[in-house]
C-alpha cells in the first residue's frame, strides 16, 4: 500500500538526515583516535544516539496525528510505539557504552521493523524507508565502532 507522495527525497530531508550522521561518524572516529579520552567520546556517542532514537520514535506519533485515514487501532499502536524508543534510550545513557550502545542498536533495528510494518498499512513517501534504513545503518555501525574503540 506504500505509494509515492513525492517523487524524490526532499533536499531538506536529505541535508538534515545525512547531516545528522556527522556527530555519529565524528564521535566514533574520535573514540578511535583519542584513546586516552575514548570513554568520553563513547559516552557522547551513546548520548547522541539516545537523542536520535527518541526523535525517530516521535515520527510515529506524528504519523498517528497526521494521517487521517489511519485505522484507529493502528493509530493507537503508533502512539504507543512512539514512546518505546525513548524508553530504550533513557537507560542507555545511564549504562556503560558497552551496554548502552547495543541497547540503542536494538532500538534502531526495532524501529526500522516498525517503520516497515507501518508502511505496509498506510501511505508513506516513497523515500522514507530507504532514507530511514540508510541513516539507521550508519548510526548502528558508528555505535558499534565507537563502543569497540573503548573496549579494545
Amino acid at each position: 500500500m506504500n505509494t509515492p507522495l513525492s517523487p524524490a527525497l526532499p533536499r531538506s530531508a536529505a541535508w538534515l538526515g545525512f547531516g545528522g550522521l556527522l556527530p555519529f561518524i565524528g564521535l566514533a572516529l574520535t573514540a578511535f583516535v583519542d584513546r586516552h579520552h575514548g570513554i568520553v567520546w563513547a559516552d557522547a556517542l551513546v548520548a547522541y544516539g539516545a537523542v536520535i532514537l527518541s526523535f525517530v520514535g516521535a515520527l510515529h506519533w506524528g504519523f498517528a496525528m497526521a494521517l487521517p485515514a489511519m485505522p484507529q487501532a493502528l493509530r493507537r499502536n503508533c502512539f504507543v510505539w512512539s514512546v518505546v524508543p525513548a524508553l530504550l534510550a533513557w537507560p542507555a545513557v545511564m549504562l556503560e557504552p558497552a551496554s548502552g550502545a547495543p541497547l540503542l542498536v536494538a532500538g534502531f533495528v526495532a524501529h526500522i521493523w516498525q517503520d516497515h510494518r507501518l508502511a505496509g498499512r498506510v501511505v508513506l513517501p516513497d523515500w522514507y524507508l530507504p532514507l530511514r534504513r540508510q541513516l539507521s545503518i550508519v548510526a548502528c555501525v558508528c555505535l558499534a565502532l565507537g563502543t569497540f574503540a573503548v573496549s579494545h
